[in-house]
């Protein structure tokens, strides 16, 4: 989720003599998870390592003028731990708008519901007593007969709830015919070899952590109703008329921007076939979540692209919007155009899904294929809100990261996304956001180490916990090692763990193993401790006013690259670069030295994404 608008746990490296020989020391439970082999030194997964699954068929009744949903769900569940489960864990993740549930986020008196009804539930075809199950806020617990490793069982729920309709916190009424809804049926938690059950309340600042599953879907609404969602339409005969199903196949195969919805087509009522009602079936596999979203008065521009230049396989890239949002004319080209970069040039890995719809929404939130996007008036502003949750698509929903307790592990790579791809879909815009917030709250209280547990964090520590503190981190690593060492190590990361639920010292431990290098210092500095990034210029010494010496010292303790900029009375500059290894050894200072062939002005230090607390002795002005 990007916060464009809204402005310990310990763990200790101990490198001994060796690459190979690096061991993790961590928490009891991230340790003991070492020990049990189902986590391995190298980063990738241990021998021993295991994840549940789960199989999903959802029937859901929509009503748009009362916002009711009526659901079923029928859950087969797979248990792949070695332990015998005696409960089960459900997310009930509606009742975040429950009157009693407690909250981290605002939510209107006129959104305060009695929650998710469970009219009916079954396991193994056992009706369950419902006043016997336990159900804190979006939490529910619900006592089985002992469930033996690879035993499998069947869940049926028969559940009722009432859509938001103002406190639209990532699902609800966008307007009055248009309606974005996620986080819509009872799931059972993830069940890991960390934790166990996940047992973190959704309270609303915190994300989410679920596991990788199949979904089919079947949603019925009025006749009147497009939906998008995640996954693969599979009966588009039955729902949308022959125009529309060939300009949607014409968008698949095609590179320029196809409009496949038009305002005529609304006019017209030539959009969907014309029933009562329409059921749109929808189906996708090992992804984390399904959200869908519908309208009757919103248009719909599509491009595509091969995003597997082996295979030739192919993304479809959707702007779903209201036409009186002019901003959203161009989103379908940006969202190629992120996609591309996201295919070929950072990450440089195809890009995993057949589709990604960017939704004319209330919100700036992600889901598997889907993007929640409020307008914007700016440009600059819609372009990095739609490429910083199209970023998303990779991190946490292709690598499963456990979003509640590590933000940072995707909200960090959402950041230096857009910072990266930004520029690359406009060359005029510098994409720095959120860089100054870190430098005004570094090494005061709140501002605790990256490490510390999402749920720990309030305030300004978790806007920059999230975002611009592993973004940077990210960037400096990716400044160090070079674009080709880099992406080999992230694509080791990838490699190892999509599809399962990698933790933070399994990105450490990966990138490590994957670049051939002992980055532990690094990850130490920039990721675990506390400290204040603040560089100086503390010395120039020239000779003959042509051979220069600079002297950089670091007053923090963050380690930051240097870069200088001279600039020449002709007003030309010249740019000089260290990565942030120069300050691997531990010294507190380093010298720069160049020769100036032009009379120096001043010699000024730092760049767009070098964090500093102190700019006023960043500059160094020439004396004659």
């Amino acid at each position: 989720m990007m916060l464009k608008h809204k402005i310990l746990f310990i763990l200790l490296l101990v490198s001994v003599a060796g690459f190979a020989q690096t061991t993790l020391i961590g928490p009891l439970n991230i340790e003991a998870a070492y020990n049990k082999g189902t986590r391995s030194y190298s980063g990738a997964p241990g021998k021993l390592y295991w994840q549940n699954s789960a199989s999903y068929n959802i029937k859901i009744n929509f009503e748009p003028t009362t916002r009711i949903l009526n659901g079923t769900v029928d859950i087969d569940y797979t248990n792949n731990s070695p332990d015998t489960l005696k409960q089960l864990v459900f997310k009930l993740y509606p009742n975040f708008f429950e009157k009693s549930s407690l909250r981290n986020f605002k939510v209107e008196a006129a959104d305060l519901t009695d929650g998710v009804k469970l009219n009916k539930m079954s396991i193994d075809q056992n009706n369950q007593d419902l006043s016997k199950l336990s159900i804190d806020g979006t939490n529910m617990r619900a006592d089985i007969k002992p469930l033996l490793p690879q035993g499998k069982l069947h869940v049926t729920i028969d559940y009722t709830y009432t859509l938001n309709r103002t406190s639209h916190v990532r699902t609800g009424q966008v307007d009055s015919g248009t309606y974005f809804i996620a986080y819509f049926f009872p799931r059972i938690a993830v069940y890991d070899d960390i934790d166990g059950w996940n047992k973190y309340p959704y309270l609303g600042n915190e994300e989410f952590y679920n596991d990788f599953c199949h979904f089919n879907a079947e949603i019925t609404v009025p006749g009147t109703y497009a939906i998008w969602a995640t996954g693969d339409l599979k009966n588009p005969e039955e729902v949308y008329t022959d125009k529309i199903i060939k300009r949607i196949q014409l968008a698949e195969k095609t590179d320029t921007v196809t409009d496949i919805i038009t305002p005529a087509d609304l006019s017209n009522g030539s959009v969907t076939q014309k029933k009562a009602f329409n059921t749109w079936k929808f189906e996708a596999d090992n992804v984390p979540d399904m959200a869908f979203a519908l309208s009757d008065h919103y248009i719909w521009k599509a491009a595509s692209l091969v995003v597997d230049s082996v295979t030739g396989r192919r993304t479809r890239t959707d702007a779903v919007f209201n036409p009186i949002h002019k901003d959203f004319y161009e989103v379908a080209g940006y969202a190629r155009k992120t996609v591309e970069a996201m295919s070929f040039t950072f990450p440089k890995w195809p890009y995993p899904y057949p589709h990604e719809t960017v939704f004319d929404g209330l919100d700036q939130m992600e889901y598997p294929m889907m993007c929640n996007d409020n307008p914007l008036e700016k440009v600059a502003d819609a372009i990095e809100l739609t490429d910083h949750e199209i970023f998303h698509s990779m991190f946490p929903f292709y690598m499963g990261t456990n979003e509640t307790k590590y933000g940072w592990m995707d909200e960090g790579w959402a950041t230096i996304g857009e910072w990266v791809i930004t520029p690359i879909i406009n060359p005029a815009i510098v994409d720095d956001f959120a860089v100054d917030t870190y430098e005004s709250d570094a090494g005061k209280e709140d501002d605790v180490p990256i490490i510390t547990l999402t749920p720990q964090l309030a305030g300004t520590s978790f806007i920059t916990n999230s975002y611009p503190k592993p973004g940077l981190g990210y960037l400096y690593v990716k400044d160090m090692l070079g674009d080709a060492l880099f992406t080999k190590a992230l694509h080791y990361y990838i490699e190892q763990w999509h599809g399962k639920h990698p933790m933070p010292y399994d990105f450490f431990n990966c990138m490590n193993t994957g670049s051939g290098i002992n980055l532990n210092w690094f990850w130490k500095n920039w990721f675990l401790d506390r400290g204040t990034p603040d560089q100086a210029i503390t010395k120039v010494t020239a000779k003959n006013h042509k051979e220069y010496q600079v002297i950089i010292t670091n007053i923090g303790t963050k380690m930051v690259p240097v870069d200088l900029t001279i600039h020449y009375v002709n007003g030309t500059t010249k740019k000089i670069h260290r990565d942030v290894s120069c300050w691997k050894n531990g010294n507190k200072a380093i010298a720069v030295d160049f020769v100036a062939d032009k009379t120096v002005l001043k010699i000024e230090l730092g760049g767009t994404y070098d964090a500093d607390v102190n700019k006023k002795d960043n500059v160094y002005i020439i004396t004659k």
